[in-house]
């Protein structure tokens, strides 16, 4: 009997890379990971063995801009699960390259949801969209449920609106078995240094190294986020395309830990046996010129229809995304831009 096979768009990411291990770690699949052929592979160091000898796991190159190539991805890998996770996804980019990010998050899916119709038509196919399409909720709008209005605070969130109707689009014209999800706040190990507690523990690796001065440069601390660990989010993931998948369904994902954007700094200086010297100045190119700053989910249906819970806490994630900082320091030292 042929294995399932699943195809990761972005596999080289945060998300994309411990989703790979997952899948690899605890399910029997064939694994097919898309990526750039420019993408960095560091994030998928520990699969690396496993994909020079073809042990189910292969990358197949390709890009969002491009649909012959995304369209030869999927017939090379005519996969039973798709988690379509590739984006432009770093919201403060997508001021300065909005068109980018709308042609990479819109037409970018459309491409891949149709190659999948051309090919893999009955595939499972989870769409990735983002808590960023809610962007500006009224406080008493809080938890933010999934029948919530959007009000996209960015075009990297406007993009997400985009791909999160495109899914449903696909699932009600082509009854093609599409899932949405709209995840909230998560972070760990891999975590890009554009996103602000992984640029926060980066700076606080690099002064423990004495590479740069006692300063962590910030944004905004104000904004309320919902945190979860990414291994909690992959685990959510599998559970969305195994657990009776609905199509057209969207779901709410995030944690359960809400503080602010200022207590996830300050619990990371707590964890630097440099903490007391370190001090925190405004940087205004870290601020954007609006702010999705109320980021708390309702996740209630995704977890009375899959039995999902997060299960890492809020301090073992800040641990490990700072950990995890201190060795790529120390592996590159001064070579990183201070981001």
């Amino acid at each position: 009997m042929t294995k399932p096979r699943a195809l990761i768009t972005g596999i080289t990411g945060m998300v994309g890379s411990h989703l790979a291990e997952y899948l690899i770690e605890h399910t029997d699949w064939d694994v097919y990971g898309l990526c750039r052929w420019r993408s960095p592979l560091n994030n998928l160091e520990a699969l690396v063995p496993r994909i020079n000898r073809g042990d189910r796991i292969r990358l197949l190159y390709g890009d969002l801009r491009d649909t012959l190539s995304i369209q030869q991805a999927v017939r090379q890998a005519q996969p039973d699960y798709v988690f379509h996770l590739a984006a432009q996804s770093f919201p403060r980019t997508s001021f300065d390259a909005p068109l980018d990010t709308l042609e990479t998050n819109v037409q970018g899916t459309v491409r891949v949801l149709d190659a999948l119709k051309d090919h893999a038509r009955d595939a499972v196919i989870h769409v990735c969209s983002s808590s960023e399409v809610f962007g500006r909720v009224p406080r008493e709008k809080l938890p933010i449920d999934e029948d919530c209005s959007f009000h996209p605070a960015s075009p990297y969130a406007i993009s997400k609106v985009g791909t999160d109707l495109v899914g449903r689009y696909y699932a009600e014209a082509f009854g093609m078995t599409t899932l949405i999800t709209r995840m909230f706040t998560h972070t760990g190990p891999r975590r890009g240094d554009v996103f602000a507690e992984s640029s926060f523990a980066k700076q606080i690796a690099l002064i423990e190294a004495d590479l740069i001065e006692p300063v962590v440069k910030v944004g905004n601390l104000n904004s309320l986020r919902t945190i979860a660990d990414v291994r909690d989010a992959v685990r959510a993931y599998h559970a969305l395309v195994t657990v009776d998948p609905v199509a057209g369904a969207c779901y709410n994902i995030g944690g359960t830990y809400s503080c602010s954007v200022g207590q996830i700094l300050d619990t990371l200086i707590g964890f630097s046996p440099r903490g007391n010297a370190i001090r925190v100045e405004e940087d205004p190119d870290r601020l954007r010129p609006i702010d999705a700053d109320l980021q708390v989910p309702d996740t209630r249906r995704f977890k009375a229809h899959t039995g999902w819970e997060p299960q890492i806490p809020f301090e073992r994630t800040m641990r490990d995304l700072l950990d995890y900082w201190r060795g790529e320091v120390s592996r590159r030292g001064d070579s990183f831009l201070v981001r």
